[in-house]
């Protein structure tokens, strides 16, 4: 059974789980749900590693207030409320944002980045002519509507299906789960806070980049977070991209066997302690 526990940060608590010994390995989640995203993923982590997982705000078991904050440096606070001096950071989607901000803030405290369809803050991607985005628009017109149903299902048909591809691609019972775990985001109504962004962005910043770092895209993702990502192993010196075919936004909940010998391969040779 993992160890849990809450972690008192300026405007709030966050919720926290760590499992197994050896050197720290945070998890950071995605904005579609919560720490559980990598429950497919600990039982094969923790066995060599020491694994930090946590909701963060807006999510989960994470309760906050309305205040100012930034999300690496929550990141921080539980890597030395745990004690854990440096670690090798996991981020998928938006957790992927958030673990390359806290590597160019605060790089003492990254080992290893892994990027698991993560974006860049302050990139904006140009796609090629005709190719045609999500219809964020729409989307955001219906968040403000609260149609949370609606607004469901074009997320699931965005990052779990892929963009323009049939929701047969994948399997119905994890197309389920994670519609299921957006909406239960939704309809929470959770108090998000008041994020503060890297300032400068880190697509300004890459160069400063000097921790091995692994790029992890899903062919079948939405056409822009698939530039972002190329871009990013691209601009980061020494940086390794891994491509899964026919797969999506959720890599390690599709091909979790792939995803996590993908993950230990690069972690034992770039930080074989």
């Amino acid at each position: 059974m993992p160890d849990t526990g809450y972690l008192e940060v300026p405007g709030g608590r966050l919720y926290y789980e760590t499992e197994g010994s050896g050197h720290p390995l945070l998890l950071i989640h995605g904005g579609l749900g919560t720490l559980r995203m990598w429950d497919g993923q600990v039982s094969a982590l923790a066995d060599r590693y020491r694994v930090i997982r946590y909701d963060t705000r807006g999510f989960g078991q994470t309760e906050i207030d309305k205040v100012p904050f930034t999300n690496r440096a929550d990141a921080a606070a539980v890597l030395a409320h745990l004690g854990a001096s440096s670690a090798c950071v996991v981020g998928q989607s938006r957790g992927g944002m958030i673990a390359l901000d806290l590597a160019i803030d605060r790089p003492e405290l990254v080992d290893a980045l892994v990027s698991v369809a993560g974006g860049i803050g302050g990139y904006e991607p140009k796609l090629p002519d005709g190719v045609e985005p999500p219809l964020w628009e729409e989307m955001e017109k219906l968040w403000d509507a609260k149609d949370w149903e609606a607004v469901t299902e074009m997320e699931t048909q965005v990052w779990v299906d892929g963009w323009g591809q049939p929701a047969t691609r994948v399997d119905p019972a994890l197309r389920k789960q994670v519609h299921d775990w957006i909406l239960a985001g939704y309809q929470a109504g959770k108090e998000e806070g008041q994020p503060e962004p890297l300032d400068p962005p880190a697509a300004t910043r890459l160069g400063e980049m000097k921790v091995p770092t692994l790029v992890m895209i899903g062919a079948a993702d939405e056409p822009g977070g698939v530039i972002a990502e190329r871009h990013l192993a691209d601009q980061v010196s020494g940086a390794r991209l891994v491509e899964f075919p026919n797969v999506a936004h959720m890599i390690q909940l599709e091909r979790p066997e792939r995803f996590n010998q993908v993950l230990l391969d690069f972690l034992a040779e770039v930080h074989p302690g």
